[in-house]
């Protein structure tokens, strides 16, 4: 079968406009302004926005690159793919585990959820667009940390990640987030639901493939 090249495009930055803060703002943007000459300098066509308040800037980018061609197929040389070797492929990311990232985890994938059981596809989160990626990827890594107990070694705290924990976090979030959203829409939404769905998909022994299916 011969091989056929297609325009493609990326998604990258999930930042969103926030529209009362002018600094945040700034702050928020700027992800956004790297991502996208990043995107069109390695040979993308287009790319995600994940805000309508940020096509202009995003459609500036690309047309100030690309002029009016349609796409970059001809024209963008992919010499570092093809140095690419099953070793880079298979690297094992480097990074450190922290309590903070344990409670994000769990705190970003609750009311995602609880919003994807109404019907909600994309949700602003803390100033960024999610979606089910969010969910699964948070979960996922979740009950990595709690299977094979791994240490929080980036915050001092040198804790080890249980079941005990786990679900001390979840508690401590749930109360967080009701905090955050008010007691009557976290009465009236789907929160609870989702917490039993949160708290059991990790702590399986094998790890069910989906949560939002």
């Amino acid at each position: 079968m011969p091989w056929v090249e297609w325009p493609n495009i990326l998604e990258q930055a999930a930042q969103i406009p926030i529209r009362d803060d002018p600094t945040a703002n700034e702050a928020a943007l700027d992800p956004v302004r790297k991502d996208k000459p990043r995107e069109v300098k390695a040979g993308h066509d287009g790319t995600w926005a994940a805000h309508p308040g940020l096509i202009q800037a995003c459609m500036a980018v690309f047309t100030n690159n690309m002029g009016n061609a349609p796409n970059q197929i001809q024209t963008v040389k992919r010499e570092a793919a093809a140095n690419l070797t099953e070793e880079d492929l298979l690297k094992r990311p480097r990074g450190v585990r922290t309590m903070e990232g344990l409670r994000l985890n769990t705190r970003v994938g609750v009311p995602y959820v609880a919003a994807w059981l109404t019907d909600s596809g994309s949700v602003p989160l803390y100033n960024l667009m999610e979606d089910t990626a969010t969910a699964e990827i948070s979960r996922v890594r979740n009950w990595q940390w709690l299977k094979y107990g791994v240490e929080l070694d980036g915050d001092g705290l040198g804790v080890k990640v249980n079941r005990d924990l786990f679900w001390r976090v979840v508690e401590e979030e749930m109360a967080r987030i009701e905090r955050e959203v008010g007691k009557d829409k976290f009465r009236k939404g789907m929160y609870n639901c989702t917490k039993k769905l949160v708290r059991f998909s990790p702590a399986n022994a094998l790890l069910p493939p989906w949560m939002t299916f």
